[in-house]
């Protein structure tokens, strides 16, 4: 008896750690802002935790069915109950953060694409902008060079006119 009663402790133990690993991963997914690939890591955690407390509450429960007296076997079993219930609250839980977190980077990439095409539609006027402006000062630079040679040609003749 003493061995099954150390048995049945340590697998409430795990039951308890994977309760526990399975609430920190739910407050991670709900955290969670992205990206995508972060949020399927964390999905696979959470299963692979599932997967193991409900091995560990089936353990659980084949360990009270092995009871000898009706009053311990009754009182696991109410515990494999609660087990249970409070793993399909951590389901329900889990599903609410995974929809929170995608709604979340949904919401994100959302903005990203709508402010990021405002930016490109400003980008874009600014070029055209500073298109206009560009060519605006070549063609004075242009016209100035045009009046330097002007100038100069005009200097040329009155100094050939000088001395010829």
């Amino acid at each position: 008896m003493a061995s099954s009663d150390v048995h049945v402790r340590i697998c409430e133990q795990e039951i308890l750690k994977y309760d526990l690993e399975i609430k920190a991963l739910i407050q991670d997914l709900n955290e969670c802002q992205g990206p995508e690939s972060k949020l399927t890591e964390l999905n696979a955690d959470v299963k692979k935790s599932f997967h193991n407390l409900r091995l560990r509450i089936q353990d659980f429960e084949q360990m009270a069915m092995e009871q000898d007296k009706e009053s311990e076997k009754q009182a696991l079993n109410s515990q494999v109950e609660g087990h249970r219930k409070q793993m399909l609250s951590n389901q329900t839980g889990w599903r609410k953060a995974n929809l929170a977190s995608k709604l979340s980077i949904d919401k994100m990439e959302k903005q990203a694409l709508l402010y990021g095409a405002d930016s490109a539609v400003r980008e874009r006027k600014m070029t055209k902008e500073g298109l206009a402006q560009t060519t605006s000062d070549i063609t004075e630079n242009l016209m100035s060079i045009s009046r330097m040679m002007a100038q100069q040609v005009q200097q040329s003749e009155e100094t050939m006119t000088s001395l010829g």
